[in-house]
């Protein structure tokens, strides 16, 4: 017996029929792009530089993948500009969150690494191995870290969406977003963003649980205490 075959779509015949399926293209534009114009309004006013941004307790890097152990070109961005607001005395301990799902894959711990090697003492930095995307991180920076005030650190095509999302964690949050070379990872994160958006729109909405909560750890509370 043969299946019958799919027909194929067909295309409007006539102007109104046109009229209606531009409209509705139209509409599924403007529904995509929604949460990405989302982002830009409620973040509008808190991205900075590393010259400019306020002077805050704690700076939170988010993970951005490994090469064979070491931070990727990305990450090692993100985390220069941690130790610069460090050296500069603008913030006092940095909170590491990244992806330590497998036992041979440990950001946080090469991102404390890297940062020991580029000046910031290792008692001024804190882990957080259960970051495994930037809800959970923002999320666990204020329930588990007791992170009530933040500068963020990430490239321009992600620090928007860590700012709204750590805001809407409970975290006062200031944006920090590197420099990057417009390459095709950058192009790639950019494409993705408008996805991404849609997901943390989601995440603001319904406000999951991340993927691993487990006790309070008083490492930020610590540190800073070291310091003073």
């Amino acid at each position: 017996m043969r299946l019958p075959k799919p027909s194929r779509p067909r295309l409007p015949r006539t102007r109104a029929g046109w009229r209606r399926l531009t409209q509705a293209v139209m509409a599924g534009c403007v529904l995509a792009l929604s949460p990405a114009t989302w982002l830009y309004v409620v973040t509008g006013d808190r991205l900075h530089t590393t010259a400019d941004v306020p002077r805050t307790e704690v700076a939170v890097v988010f993970g951005a993948g490994l090469w064979d152990g070491e931070p990727s070109p990305y990450l090692a961005h993100r985390l220069d500009a941690a130790a610069t607001l460090y050296r500069a005395g603008r913030i006092q301990v940095v909170l590491v969150t990244g992806d330590n799902s497998r036992e041979d894959y440990d950001e946080p711990d090469a991102m404390r690494a890297y940062l020991t090697r580029h000046g910031v003492p290792d008692g001024r930095i804190v882990s957080d191995y259960a970051g495994f995307d930037t809800w959970d991180s923002c999320v666990r920076a204020k329930k588990i870290f007791g992170v009530d005030r933040a500068v963020l650190i990430s490239q321009g095509f992600h620090i928007r969406r860590a700012v709204a999302l750590c805001q809407a964690a409970g975290v006062t949050s200031y944006g920090v977003g590197v420099d990057a070379k417009h390459d095709v990872t950058w192009y790639y994160g950019g494409a993705r963003e408008v996805f991404a958006a849609g997901k943390a729109a989601l995440d603001v909405l319904f406000e999951p649980d991340p993927r691993f909560l487990g006790p309070k750890e008083p490492g930020v509370t610590r540190a800073l205490a070291a310091g003073r």
